[in-house]
């Protein structure tokens, strides 16, 4: 394992140095303002639970007023801001692999009617067995994943999702920006392993890896339990009439006579999780349909092929009773230590989860009460770069525990124990920021006087009317499987 924590003291500073004056080069208009924004963010004591109460934060020498103006109207450069994220040191796992994690994480705004290009986003835990849609902003954020017992991620890019976006086309196009960006800054050569890409069942899994089979990626995804997959084509008999199949036999996900023998079979002692039981199924693809995603496909539909892989392990950490996990990968002809690799991968996709709790419950992403999806997105940004300012200063920040936290060493420490010390790591790196420039506030509106330009209210994105009028039909209490991808 390659850990950015590696070669700390005079290099550790360097690296935080450089990376923190390219983030400034990255501020195109109030850069000031935003740079002290972020390191506000970094230093101040707690959770930010505001925008304003930032502009206390002794780091932060400007008022508030010029806060909000530097979000509202500040600029960043974000394709710039990307390379600079590329450029930094990413983890890697044992082979000198590289595994992102991509998922979508919601900023919840359902009271903000004068904000536009709101979306209905799914969320879970407001109620037993719902999924209660509520309007908000959708951002697309991929992660570099670290291997073994860490919380810790390498956010790499975010992106918006605007009404009306295809999930798999906007990802696809955002995660082969980032390859490409990855491999220009000579993260990744010719000779390495294949780029891993984790995702979970959202994300349609063979859709991803059509539109990415150019690039040297593999994609490894979760598959409902409901799914239906078909075999390779049998080998064709002599002196058969009629036209060829393109699909072999079906494997139903719930229907396990229809498996068959496994092409693999592992079994595996975890800490957390007990005994994992793996098994593995080659060369099985989707029946595929011009529906969906697939509608606008030309000609013939593709068959992308890959190997299916079940996990079932003893016991869950809360007690819960496991359910089999059924993923989906790219690839073929896996061994056992193939499927042994891919399915361990996938265990650290849920380091994303931290990242995103971090971002909102400490970092304040979500906090601040935002009118433009712009303005989000610059505020976003800031999230990100002070994130990474954090991994780049794990192996100079001390263990500033409570006297109910247990000692852990450099390499252990979290980020919010990371954050605890950046106070005192700051003052030895590159500052950029210039010093305020006296001012007085404006005049503002005149006392008494009605304001004659009310702002515009936006209605939330919801589906077409051509989909709202399709009569609704009575849904089954036996549910089929899915037989298409």
């Amino acid at each position: 394992m390659s850990l950015p924590y590696q070669g700390a003291g005079p290099a550790a500073f360097a690296g935080l140095s450089r990376f923190r004056g390219e983030f400034y080069s990255c501020l195109t208009a109030r850069a000031d303002a935003l740079f002290e924004l972020a390191d506000a963010v970094l230093c101040a004591d707690g959770p930010v639970r505001s925008l304003v109460e930032l502009s206390l934060v002794g780091e932060h020498r400007r008022g508030h007023g010029g806060l909000y103006a530097a979000v509202a109207r500040g600029g960043v450069d974000a394709d710039r801001l990307r390379r600079a994220l590329a450029e930094v040191p990413l983890p890697r796992t044992a082979d000198g692999r590289l595994v992102l994690a991509v998922d979508v994480t919601c900023w919840l705004r359902p009271d903000a009617h004068t904000s536009p290009e709101r979306i209905l986003c799914h969320t879970y835990g407001r109620g037993k067995d719902q999924h209660i849609p509520v309007p908000g902003w959708p951002y697309s954020i991929v992660c570099a994943l670290e291997s073994g017992r860490s919380s810790w991620t390498a956010p790499l890019d975010a992106l918006r999702l605007e009404p009306g976006d295809d999930t798999a086309i906007v990802t696809a196009r955002q995660l082969r920006e980032l390859v490409q960006r990855i491999i220009s800054t000579g993260q990744w050569q010719n000779g390495d392993p294949d780029i891993l890409v984790v995702a979970d069942a959202g994300y349609d899994a063979p859709r991803l890896a059509y539109l990415l089979g150019d690039l040297p990626v593999q994609v490894l995804a979760r598959m409902r339990s409901d799914r239906v997959l078909r075999r390779a084509t049998p080998a064709r008999q002599p002196h058969t009439m009629g036209r060829p199949p393109r699909h072999g036999g079906e494997f139903v996900f719930g229907q396990p006579g229809t498996w068959g023998t496994p092409d693999t079979a592992t079994v595996t002692d975890t800490r957390l999780y007990g005994t994992a039981t793996a098994r593995s199924w080659d060369r099985l693809h989707p029946k595929l349909t011009h529906r969906s995603s697939w509608a606008a496909t030309d000609g013939t539909l593709p068959i992308v092929e890959g190997t299916v892989i079940r996990l079932e392990i003893d016991h869950l950490p809360s007690g819960a009773i496991p359910k089999p996990v059924w993923l989906w990968w790219s690839g073929t002809d896996a061994g056992p230590a193939d499927v042994d690799r891919l399915w361990q991968a996938y265990l650290r996709r849920f380091d994303i989860e931290h990242t995103f709790r971090l971002f909102k419950q400490i970092l304040g992403w979500t906090c601040p009460k935002i009118r433009t999806p712009e303005a989000a997105d610059r505020w976003t940004w800031l999230i990100l770069a002070a994130y990474t300012q954090l991994r780049l200063a794990r192996p100079l920040a001390a263990d500033l525990r409570r006297p109910w936290e247990k000692p852990a060493p450099p390499e252990r420490l979290t980020p919010t124990r990371v954050r605890r010390d950046f106070r005192h790591i700051r003052p030895k790196t590159t500052c950029p920021a210039g010093a305020p420039k006296p001012s007085s506030p404006g005049p503002g509106r005149p006392p008494g006087r009605k304001n004659t330009r009310p702002t515009p209210r936006y209605d939330v994105h919801t589906a077409s009317k051509t989909d709202s009028a399709k009569p609704k039909t009575k849904k089954s209490t036996t549910p089929r499987p899915r037989r298409t991808g």
